[in-house]
């Protein structure tokens, strides 16, 4: 057993005590022993060494026991400020609102406030701290208070819910029973940890319900309000094809009883009660049934259906995205009726034009060849005769644009060809009367000789084709001056006679160079004209083929070349070889002329540009029947149409919709003596300098082409070129104006 002269245990001044007291003995025996070794004075040395020893040791306990004294106090201090900030923590998330659950990185719940999982009282037992976020999941699946959507299992509930937590950040709702709902929302925390928040929307989800009814029931009004305010007969079918909503205006047009019309009635049903009396050249009673139930890919179908001998509907059916179907009838006997009517306006025009013709080839037997009367007589009825011409064109060419069946199409473009062939000759005519009383207006200015040669083989190049012709047209640089209209009109006339002669071979139009004028010559592989026959054949009426139809001329084109060469003073002549062909050629004085300006040419897409564009035009016209034609052509290629009847109603019309047009059609003449066409284009102008606008007149004087020319105002004559009416429309779309 080991004794120690120092107890360490014993306090700091009893060991200096001690010390001292061994110190002094030892001083004591040293000074006492005489001892030669020396041992004496080890000893003492040994002893402060050691006393030195046991006081570092002193010190470094001392140090040692404040440390621990200091980590102690810390370690308590930082344990009670964590239980007191444990305690406010769950005093906060208590103090929330919504439900709250915290999983740490693990996906092991850690704390949780009593209103996390309230609504669903079955799964709050099964809470605990380190709950698996599976099992949570789990165990809310099976609920029995959460309301699981239609043919969804728990499990497949919890694997949907499963997938929502792999994503950062999910908010989602769940359907409880008892109308009640709750909102889930997740948040990762940047531990990896998740925080879930579980928010009560009942309330809201109801309101949201009550708004949306009322919203619904305020659509359904409007909706209701809206068809009763159409003049369509409309009917709207759910995906079962079961009646959903109609219009009153339905029940007038299909002359069903009103009970038939109810709510729910099957779209077989109405089939069968308007099957005998409908008969449809398109669509079968069977065929409409099978598009009603078709499952996919059911297209829009459009036919017409004739309900009386005198009323005939138009039908359209189109499918919603709700599968459901909705079917228009608009009454359509109106424009039926006028298309025959039409026809037979034609047919009647037809005959009167061959009386008028033979009547007048009668009288000019016996008159002179300036016969200022008939001259007159043209002259002044030329307004009245292009009016309704113009609006017949426009009609037919909107039936022919409508989409109607083969025959319906073939029979349009045949009334239109008769039309055109009336127009050429009511030209014909008016050229002739004009030619004859010394009232053309000729306009001498420098004439593109490419581009007058360019658009007349791009116009008779289809017709030589027709008859298998060989079209050869030889473009020439440089101008030549004379009247741009006269000029082409010369050149159509040769160039048409030609083509209409000819039965194989070429038909050959160029140029020649003589000093300083140019020749124009147009060759053929035709018959040929008899010497004693050439003189004759520039006489009004005269044609060498008396088999031709009306349709091909009335025998004038020749007699306006010779007067208008006349009147243009370039020499005409004429050479040919019967069996071998002719030639026709007329000079023309050279000069300096501008610029060529390429042509605007409409690209295949341009229909469908005009289609999508919404161009939105102002037609003011005085006449009904030409402006509904015009109104109707116009929509057929997807314009939309303000019309009106002169400048007052179309200003009226203008500031009630609190719009500017994208392009205005105004006639020149609105009748009603207050404001001519000219005017009222100005007037707008003024709002937008860049508007586009055409002026439609039957006048062709040269005084108005110089007024419109003064406005910058491009003119279209009557009758009115649909062509031309579609080019300047497609141009308006791209905001150029072809003036």
């Amino acid at each position: 057993m080991t004794h120690y002269l120092i107890d360490p245990k014993d306090p700091v001044e009893r060991q200096n005590e001690k010390l001292l007291r061994i110190s002094e003995a030892l001083m004591r025996r040293v000074e006492q022993d005489t001892d030669q070794t020396g041992a004496a004075y080890a000893q003492f040395e040994r002893a402060a060494m050691l006393e030195d020893q046991v006081r570092q040791r002193t010190r470094d306990l001392e140090y040692t026991l404040d440390l621990l004294n200091q980590s102690n106090a810390a370690l308590a201090r930082a344990k009670h400020e964590a239980e007191h900030a444990r305690k406010n923590l769950a005093n906060a998330i208590e103090a929330v609102q919504e439900g709250f659950g915290l999983f740490d990185s693990n996906d092991r719940l850690v704390m949780w406030n009593s209103r996390f999982t309230l609504p669903l009282h079955d799964v709050q037992p099964c809470l605990s701290e380190g709950l698996p976020f599976n099992d949570y999941v789990t165990a809310i699946s099976e609920s029995r208070f959460l309301q699981l959507p239609n043919l969804v299992t728990p499990a497949q509930w919890a694997e949907q819910r499963l997938k929502r937590h792999k994503d950062l950040h999910a908010i989602f709702n769940v359907s409880l029973i008892w109308d009640r709902w709750l909102q889930v929302s997740e948040h990762r925390t940047p531990d990896g940890g998740t925080v879930v928040l579980q928010t009560d929307v009942t309330d809201i989800m109801r309101l949201e319900r009550q708004e949306r009814g009322k919203l619904l029931d305020s659509q359904a009004r409007m909706l209701r309000a809206t068809l009763d305010h159409l003049n369509q007969g409309v009917c709207i079918f759910d995906a079962n094809a079961r009646l959903v909503g109609w219009n009153d205006r339905i029940g007038e047009m299909l002359t069903v009883p009103v009970v038939s019309l109810r709510l729910g009635v099957d779209f077989d049903r109405l089939v069968d009660l308007l099957e005998p009396r409908f008969v449809s050249d398109v669509v079968s009673s069977r065929g409409l049934r099978d598009w009603a139930h078709q499952d996919r890919d059911r297209r829009p179908l459009r036919f017409e259906i004739r309900a009386e001998p005198d009323t005939t509907l138009d039908v359209f059916a189109q499918e919603m995205p709700d599968r459901g179907f909705v079917i228009s009838f608009t009454d359509v006997s109106v424009e039926r009726q006028a298309t025959r009517a039409l026809a037979e306006a034609n047919e009647l025009l037809e005959r009167r034009v061959m009386e008028r013709t033979l009547e007048l080839e009668d009288a000019l037997v016996t008159a002179e060849r300036a016969n200022s009367s008939k001259s007159r007589f043209v002259a002044a009825a030329s307004h009245d005769l292009l009016q309704p011409l113009s609006a017949a064109k426009l009609y037919v060419a909107a039936v022919s644009e409508s989409g109607e069946s083969g025959e319906t199409v073939q029979a349009a473009e045949k009334a239109l060809s008769a039309l055109g062939s009336v127009e050429n000759i009511i030209d014909a005519l008016l050229d002739i009367s004009k030619l004859d009383s010394g009232a053309a207006s000729l306009d001498i200015t420098a004439v593109s000789v490419r581009q007058l040669l360019t658009a007349l083989r791009d116009e008779f190049a289809p017709m030589a084709a027709l008859k298998g012709l060989d079209l050869r047209v030889v473009p020439t640089t440089g101008s030549v001056a004379s009247d741009p209209g006269f000029l082409r009109r010369i050149l159509q006339n040769l160039i048409a006679n030609a083509i209409r002669y000819t039965t194989t071979g070429r038909v050959l139009v160029g140029t020649r160079r003589q000093g300083s004028s140019l020749r124009f010559e147009v060759w053929d592989t035709g018959p040929g004209i008899a010497e004693a026959d050439q003189e004759r054949i520039f006489r009004e009426f005269e044609r060498l083929d008396r088999n031709s139809s009306v349709n091909e001329g009335l025998g004038l084109g020749l007699a306006i070349v010779e007067r208008a060469c006349d009147q243009l003073r370039h020499p005409l002549g004429v050479q040919s070889t019967v069996g071998q062909g002719t030639r026709f050629f007329f000079s023309a004085q050279r000069v300096n002329g501008p610029e060529e300006v390429p042509i605007l040419k409409r690209s295949p897409a341009a229909r469908q540009r005009l289609r999508d564009s919404g161009l939105i035009v102002l037609l003011v016209e005085n006449d009904n029947e030409l402006r509904r034609a015009l109104s109707l052509l116009i929509e057929r290629w997807g314009g939309s149409v303000l019309d009106a009847s002169n400048a007052e109603e179309a200003d009226a019309l203008l500031n009630d919709l609190g719009i500017l047009p994208d392009a205005l059609l105004v006639d020149y003449n609105l009748g009603d003596g207050k404001q001519d066409g000219l005017s009222l284009v100005r007037q707008l102008r003024a709002r937008d300098a860049r508007l586009p606008a055409r002026l439609m007149s039957a006048n062709r004087s040269n005084e108005l082409h110089l007024l419109c020319d003064a406005a910058q105002v491009g003119l279209m004559t009557k009758p009115i070129n649909t062509e031309d009416l579609e080019s300047f429309l497609f141009a308006a779309t791209r905001g150029v104006d072809l003036t």
